[in-house]
Order: structure tokens, then sequence, then C-alpha cells
């Protein structure tokens, strides 16, 4: 842009798109007095119409960017992932409603969700002949449907998204982390020590306000590595498959390159760790041996 140059110089005021296109791709090097060059330039009458026609360009861009930002594709691994929560949260506890219901008028009526698809598809063993129980159970059973066909779409989705990311944890927790962390490449730029911790923000929370100790990890618990570990040293696991996820997300976010050794790398570490739990347990049954 040069010095006589507007913010929307040569640009065709009754064009959205290119106003649009001016806010989102132009940049200058220093401020100067861009109402009085809109308007030496013919594109306002003055200074007020000037701004006028920067707020509509701004939302524009914005609404834009919104818009494009929402459609890709780790934002559409966000909603699927807390869609299928919701499905999963409302079908239980409507399962539990359910099973309350039915139990008032058949006392062998079932629980879970399982007992609402069984009694939805008229599989179940029972009387039930109130109509309003079966539209719940079918409403249940539907919900807990619509959840297992997010869950697929999210295990084939994912590892399209974040290959390393997917390989390394299972789909959905990989799915879960980027949620939590607001998008693939927020999850790319956080320290491997809040990773370890997503999904654990009221513990942290509890123990800065010193109420409680520091959480050792978050919803990583999930993964074979920490859940499989003795809880004498699930920190250290914890910390290893954090380091191992927040590589693994930097490398799928800014090249996606498939790193095959990353996945070697962890579960050698992992199983470094846990041997010190095995060695221990040696060491105390060979001394009660001993006594």
């Amino acid at each position: 842009m040069s010095d006589t140059d507007g913010w929307f110089a040569g640009v065709d005021r009754d064009d959205p798109d290119a106003t649009t296109t001016a806010i989102r791709e132009g940049s200058a090097d220093e401020p100067r007095d861009w109402p009085t060059i809109a308007v030496d330039d013919g594109f306002a009458s003055d200074a007020d119409d000037y701004y006028d026609a920067l707020r509509e360009a701004t939302t524009a861009a914005t609404r834009a960017a919104v818009t494009e930002r929402e459609r890709a594709d780790d934002r559409q691994l966000v909603h699927a992932i807390r869609a299928m929560d919701d499905c999963n949260r409302t079908a239980n506890e409507l399962a539990e409603r359910l099973a309350e219901w039915a139990g008032t008028v058949d006392p062998e009526a079932g629980t879970g969700v399982e007992y609402a698809r069984a009694l939805a598809r008229e599989e179940a063993d029972d009387e039930l002949e109130e109509p309003a129980i079966r539209s719940l159970a079918e409403r249940v059973a539907d919900l807990a449907d619509e959840a297992d066909e997010l869950r697929e779409f999210i295990e084939r989705q994912t590892p399209t998204v974040a290959p390393n990311l997917s390989a390394l944890a299972e789909p959905v927790l990989a799915a879960r982390l980027i949620a939590l962390a607001g998008g693939l490449e927020d999850l790319a730029k956080k320290p491997s020590g809040t990773v370890q911790v997503l999904g654990a923000e009221d513990a942290l929370f509890a123990h800065l306000r010193g109420h409680a100790p520091s959480p050792k990890h978050g919803i990583i618990y999930t993964h074979d590595a920490v859940r499989g570990t003795h809880p004498d040293e699930r920190g250290s696991a914890a910390r290893a498959v954090a380091g191992k996820l927040s590589i693994a997300a930097r490398v799928d976010h800014y090249s996606s390159e498939l790193k095959p050794e990353l996945e070697a790398e962890l579960a050698e570490r992992v199983e470094t760790i846990q041997a010190r739990t095995t060695d221990d347990d040696a060491a105390t049954d060979g001394g009660a041996d001993d006594e």
C-alpha cells in the first residue's frame, strides 16, 4: 500500500466481497489518516460515511473468518465429540428415568440403555402396555444409536485430521484432546504439562487454591499406558504420554507427516516406567521368600 492509497483503494464501494477481501488481506506499515484519504479518493463522502463502510466491511470479514474456521476439519471433530457426549449423557439420564417409571408398572423391569433398546424393539420379556413408556424407550434407543454413529464418524475422521495423535492415542481420545484445547492448532501450541492435565481443570484450580494435591493427569487417564501403570508410577507415565502427544499434535498441525517412531518411543518409555514397579514387586516377593 503506497502512502497515497487508502485502505479501500481501487475497491468498489458497492462490492461487499471486494471490501471484505481488502480487510482480510490488506496491511499497512503504520497508521495514517484513513478517513481523509478515503474522502479524497471518492470512496466515502465524509468521515462518518467512511466509518460506516469500515464497520460493514470488518463485520463481514470477521463473519467470513469465523465461518471458514468452523468449517475446518478439526472443528468438525470438536462438534462431533461434544454431540456424542451430549447424546450419551442424555440417553443415560433418560434411561434412569425410564427404569424408574417402568419399575412402577413391572417389578421385573430392567435398567440401562440396553434395556431401553430391548424395550423399544419389543425384545424385552415384559408386559408393559403403557405406550408412553415404550415411546420414551424409543427416544433413549435413538439417542444411543446416534451416539454410536457419531463415534464411528470420529473414529473414521480423526486419523485423517491428526494421524500421529490418533495413532498414539485412540481416535476418540485424540478428538477429546483437540476439543478440550479448542482445536488442533491450539493443542499443538500447548506445552506437554498442560496437555497432561487437560480435562482436570477443577482439580487443578482446587490445587491452585491450596485445597487439593496437584492432579497427575486429566483425560489422558483413559490412555492404556496411563491406566495400566501402577498408581505409584502413574504420574511418570502421564508425563511420558503427554510429551509424545504434544509432539504428535505439533507434527500433525505443521507438517502432517506420519511419524511411526513416536509410537515405538512411547512404548519403550512406558515399558521402562512400568518395569520399576515390576522390579519392586519381585524384590518384595523375593524378600518374603527369604524370610
